[in-house]
């Protein structure tokens, strides 16, 4: 076959979408010169900068979803609730996402509480026996997500971003976490979540990349 009849078949076809599988990086991929397990220590520091009633985790609607996001990687809120959380966010063309599927952190209660060992291995116990992961895009199923755990190797100070800064430390999280690339412009639907013993996450964005 010619050159020129592919180049007309393609033209006939129409170049080849990307499937959503694509858009998911494998759990041991960095971006930014990152890796995963690093996201995922940043995204707590996130969450635990913000007092719960403007949290963007215990936002219903979505109108907390641009607070203190810099940077490549734009992170999406799990939720406090069980039930399912329905949200609208407007993101900027070129952002990576980064989100927990479900996760779980241990904290000290007061000072000298806890060891860095023993919030590592709780965290690692209470997120052992997952189940029903979810993560869809635009309709597309993913498979596999088992393979994202992302445990913190070391423990680090929850409250390194809140202002005033303050410690929570030693913190170790444990969790489901994924990592998409940068989505097209326009309107998309996602929808993730997990179980774990005691608990459960179900969100769905509606995400305006624009």
């Amino acid at each position: 076959m010619s050159r020129y009849v592919v180049f007309a078949l393609f033209l006939l076809l129409g170049a080849p979408g990307r499937a959503a599988d694509s858009y998911l990086l494998a759990p041991g991929e960095a971006v930014a010169g990152k890796t995963q397990e690093v996201w995922s220590r940043e995204w707590w520091q996130w969450a635990g900068s913000f007092d719960e009633s403007v949290s963007p985790v215990a936002d219903r609607s979505g109108a907390a979803c641009a607070s203190k996001q810099l940077g490549p990687v734009w992170f999406l809120a799990g939720t406090y609730e069980t039930h399912r959380t329905v949200r609208t966010c407007k993101i900027p063309r070129g952002k990576h996402l980064f989100f927990p599927l479900i996760n779980y952190i241990v904290m000290p209660r007061h000072e000298g509480s806890l060891t860095c060992a023993a919030a590592r291995t709780t965290a690692a116990g209470i997120t052992d026996d997952v189940s029903n992961l979810v993560l869809d895009i635009d309709g597309e199923r993913h498979a596999g997500l088992e393979r994202h755990r992302q445990p913190t190797h070391s423990c680090f100070n929850l409250a390194e971003k809140a202002q005033p800064r303050y410690e929570i430390f030693p913190s170790a999280a444990n969790g489901y976490y994924v990592m998409l690339r940068p989505l097209p412009p326009g309107t998309h639907t996602l929808n993730f979540g997990g179980m774990l013993p005691g608990m459960s996450q179900a969100v769905t964005y509606t995400l305006i990349v624009e």
